[in-house]
């Protein structure tokens, strides 16, 4: 997730229903996509620092490859309508950059080129960030950087308070009590109606033990009733199920909450906006000492869409391997506060960016939100997202909440 206009994880990726994609399937392009060198690529990224990795780097390899390059920026929100309105005007572009929950619906369509007979391969990448790409044991795409969430905390705020940055639920629980004051919340975190809130509960959920083909479980339900017991007892603001990622760190920088889960794109807001501001990140607290946190993988994976013009693929494959080569996998990752998703890269970064390497260790236990699922994901994150905001809004017991979430996702899947 990024502090850009549009989540990356808010994006409505519910509506990318199949029967909507399956027209994609065959889609080539009847107007040229520039001359046979120029390659055309679509993609949503839109900040300064965004320009200036991803245009710097596509420049490069460009220059080495003969090759020149355009780039259309989409609105985040509107980039799957975009994608859809590509494939039926038969005008995909050479390269799709596409949010990682979005893969494997698109590639059930047969929008996307099976990536390794151009030689590009999951070789030096953890399963959880190779599984980014895949789908149905296929590689259709490629994340040469990922995220992932971890605790901010205010350093002074807890030194003041006496109390180290907590590793376990308990320790959290404790810690947010004696941070708490009537001008402060101890912890805030984001329980939007939205992926966006799904994301955020992923952690708790998967080191309780809770598993989204077991919404009833009781680690789901355990998850959710801690979340539910800090806003209980005003540890942590009703608000936060309005709140995403933006305002929660928003909240965190103008010292109405001295603890925060976030992500590192946001950290050169952090740093610019609160320079004064004594801060620190550790991972997320697991319900019992010496679990492994396990947090969301995110992060942005790179296709090639079935054009048409197989010479035209080949060489946008070409641009692709290059730019997703470990070295400039390093240099992205610098620009944009995000992590390679080499694993060798990834110790390297972690050693030159040490503000950077919890989320290192946190992304090497990390798990892709897709790997169960598959296309089916959506309708599970949104029934989870709906389910705690019950428990949150209304004080719905968990247990009933989350047992209707269950039942509601099996009745989706019978019916579709």
């Amino acid at each position: 997730m990024s502090a850009r206009p549009v989540s990356r994880r808010a994006l409505g990726v519910g509506a990318l229903a199949v029967p909507g994609l399956l027209g994609l399937a065959g889609c080539g392009s009847d107007v040229g996509n520039g001359g046979p060198n120029d390659i055309r690529i679509v993609d949503y990224y839109n900040t300064p620092a965004d320009d200036v990795a991803i245009n710097g780097t596509f420049e490069k390899c460009a220059e080495e490859l003969g090759l020149t390059f355009s780039r259309e920026k989409v609105p985040g929100d509107q980039l799957i309508a975009k994608v859809l309105q590509m494939g039926s005007s038969r005008t995909l572009p050479d390269l799709l950059m596409l949010d990682n929950p979005n893969v494997q619906q698109v590639a059930a369509s047969g929008a996307l080129a099976p990536l390794e007979q151009y030689g590009i391969t999951t070789e030096g990448l953890t399963d959880p960030v190779a599984d980014l790409g895949m789908y149905d044991g296929t590689l259709y795409g490629i994340a040469p950087t990922v995220n992932t969430i971890a605790l901010f905390y205010d350093a002074a705020a807890l030194e003041e308070a006496g109390i180290a940055p907590p590793t376990t639920w308990e320790e959290l629980h404790e810690a947010a009590a004696a941070l708490t004051t009537p001008e402060r919340y101890g912890l805030a975190f984001s329980a939007i109606a939205s992926y966006e809130g799904t994301w955020q509960f992923l952690p708790f959920m998967w080191t309780n033990g809770g598993d989204e083909t077991d919404l009833d479980g009781e680690g789901v339900i355990g998850a959710s009733r801690f979340w539910s017991d800090l806003v209980r007892e005003g540890l942590v603001s009703r608000s936060v199920v309005n709140w995403g990622q933006g305002d929660v760190i928003d909240q965190f920088k103008a010292g109405n909450v001295a603890m925060v889960v976030n992500g590192p794109w946001n950290i050169a807001g952090l740093e610019a906006d609160t320079p004064d501001l004594d801060w620190d990140v550790v991972t997320i607290p697991v319900p019992e000492a010496g679990t492994d946190p396990v947090a969301p993988l995110g992060g942005e994976v790179w296709t090639v869409p079935v054009t048409g013009d197989e010479e035209k693929q080949k060489k946008a494959a070409a641009l692709l391997k290059a730019f997703v080569a470990p070295e400039n996998q390093l240099y992205m990752a610098g620009e944009r506060s995000t992590i390679p998703g080499d694993t060798a890269a990834a110790e390297q970064f972690a050693g030159e960016h040490p503000e950077l390497s919890t989320f290192v260790e946190q992304v090497s236990t990390a798990r892709s939100r897709t790997a169960q699922l598959g296309p089916e994901w959506p309708r599970t994150a949104k029934a989870i997202y709906t389910a705690n905001q019950r428990v949150l809004v209304d004080d719905t017991d968990p247990a009933e909440a989350f047992d209707e979430a269950s039942r509601t996702v099996e009745a989706s899947r019978t019916a579709s």
